[in-house]
């Protein structure tokens, strides 16, 4: 087992090298780069304004624009001033140490920015991963035993219904119906918590914490209600069907004993394999859209603008961190099958 979590271990650092190298050479090549949009904003200030600001915008001269002595200051502001391998190796070191660097755009190291912006995007992921299983691994059980019925069949619909509405329209729709836009003013429709949150009592403010996430995590939830609940029906589906089960019921076992105590541990082995990925993935992602419509300031929206504004600092630092987390997060799930499955060994997965 140790011999195996190291080869795994050792080969995550050719995998993340790999990922920071290619994203690194494709920002090299993408038009408009912090350089370019400084020169840009310095250039904007017009030629009858004074510019007394620090640092670049002191090299602004009227209308003649930047010479090329003072757009190679920039470039040295920016670190851009020395070749891309140099400029790679010395970005790799610092990552090495966890120390990414400072913002371009909201002027605040990337480590603490990722920090403040975490708070929204585990409150939306958490709630949503514990709904999802808590919903679907039931469900699945009960349409996989009851396969074919009137239920099995309602309930398909709905969910694959959910499955084919994108997240951002069920969001607006929500909002329409319970936001107060044309119908019930029921939620309330930005941020996490109300404005007068610190004066309220712990379980108000718990209330109040609950009855802000209803809207947001209820459109990113029901997305992943027909994957996770179709996921479990099929495994209990495969497993009741099996001749182990016929035999536990020749032998005078009730359903409940022959569903829980046989095709239960056996049936739950793919869903409990996926689950350190799913829990470390909802903490750590965000959703743009989601974000956007409930102005809800995480990481999906700190994920778009760093790309937008060419914050490289941010985008290559939170790829590098949560790169990392993917790969641990995968060798989690592949341990997982061991412990869960004692069929399973480490020889067997590494063939």
């Amino acid at each position: 087992m140790a011999a195996y979590i190291l080869r795994r271990l050792l080969l995550m650092i050719p995998t993340l090298f790999g990922i920071m190298l290619v994203t690194f050479i494709i920002t090299q090549f993408v038009p408009g780069g912090p350089v370019e949009r400084m020169i840009a904003q310095i250039q904007g200030h017009g030629a009858g304004e004074e510019v007394s600001a620090p640092a670049p915008t002191d090299l602004y001269q009227g209308a003649r624009g930047l010479d090329r002595e003072r757009i190679a200051q920039l470039k040295k502001l920016y670190g851009f001033d020395k070749p891309p391998a140099e400029r790679f190796v010395s970005m790799m070191k610092h990552y090495l140490m966890f120390d990414f660097g400072t913002s371009y755009y909201h002027h605040e190291g990337v480590v603490q920015l990722v920090i403040s912006k975490l708070p929204v995007s585990m409150s939306l992921g958490f709630w949503s991963f514990l709904i999802v299983y808590a919903v679907c691994v039931p469900l699945g059980i009960k349409k996989a035993v009851r396969d074919g019925s009137r239920f099995d069949i309602a309930t398909s619909t709905i969910i694959l219904v959910g499955y084919a509405i994108p997240g951002f329209v069920l969001a607006i729709l929500l909002i329409v119906l319970f936001g107060g836009g044309s119908f019930w003013s029921v939620f309330p429709l930005r941020g996490l918590v109300s404005d007068n949150w610190h004066e309220l009592g712990l379980m108000s403010k718990i209330l109040d914490y609950l009855w802000h996430m209803v809207l947001p995590v209820t459109s990113m939830a029901v997305g992943s209600l027909a994957v996770m609940t179709l996921l479990t029906k099929n495994s209990f589906l495969e497993e009741i069907r099996k001749q182990y089960v016929l035999t536990a019921r020749a032998k005078g076992l009730g359903e409940n004993q022959v569903l829980y105590r046989h095709v239960f541990r056996n049936a739950i082995i793919p869903i409990i394999t996926g689950f350190p990925g799913s829990f470390i993935t909802a903490f750590f992602t965000g959703s743009l859209l989601i974000e956007t419509i409930f102005s809800l300031d995480g990481m999906g929206l700190l994920a778009y603008d760093s790309i937008m504004n060419r914050d490289y600092p941010v985008v290559l630092g939170t790829l590098y961190f949560f790169t990392i987390i993917g790969l641990v997060s995968r060798l989690l799930s592949d341990l997982s099958y061991v412990l869960v499955d004692p069929r399973i060994t480490f020889e067997s997965m590494e063939r």
